[in-house]
């Protein structure tokens, strides 16, 4: 969900830089117009809207909750932005399919084997995608692959420990 959301982030970068850029046009233009009919003929600032009434740079900022919450549970108002956001940007969408794969191989019971020969796919996806964030993901999986795969023997993971460990330093 990190790497999604920090390409999500860099993309708003960019929508913001095109914004600042075409308003710093417009209003050299109308600061180059020689009379007052000319500069009503430009008229002021208005950005660009989507069919849903948002500006690029509304959609980018808005849009982080829906990359980071399965599709399933979208409503419709999310379902329209998240079909401009990956309309304007298809490697996103790729991001997030990507994504929502890794997070469906964990909800899905299955034996380790099983689960192991997933996890391979999946990493075969993502070296195709070719996206530094989600190969920074590919590389801690490798570190940890043990432990990960393990999680699918008893679905068990280390959090209570953790959790009893961050008790006893409470009370320390």
């Amino acid at each position: 969900s990190e790497a999604i959301d920090q390409m999500r982030i860099g993309l708003r970068w960019e929508v913001l830089a095109e914004e600042n850029k075409a308003i710093k046009e417009h209003l050299a233009k109308r600061k180059a117009a020689h009379t007052r009919a000319e500069k009503d003929l430009i008229g002021e600032w208005v950005p660009e809207r989507m069919e849903n009434g948002e500006t690029k740079p509304q959609i980018m900022a808005r849009s982080r909750h829906i990359i980071l919450m399965h599709r399933s549970k979208w409503n419709t108002q999310q379902q329209e932005r998240a079909r401009i956001l990956f309309r304007m940007f298809p490697r996103l969408e790729q991001a997030y399919n990507i994504y929502l794969e890794l997070v469906d191989i964990f909800n899905r019971r299955s034996l380790p084997e099983e689960a192991r020969l997933n996890l391979a796919r999946w990493y075969n996806k993502v070296e195709a995608f070719g996206d530094d964030g989600f190969n920074k993901v590919i590389e801690t999986f490798e570190n940890h692959n043990v432990s990960i795969v393990n999680y699918f023997e008893d679905r068990l993971t280390n959090a209570s420990a953790e959790s009893f460990n961050a008790k006893i330093k409470a009370f320390r």
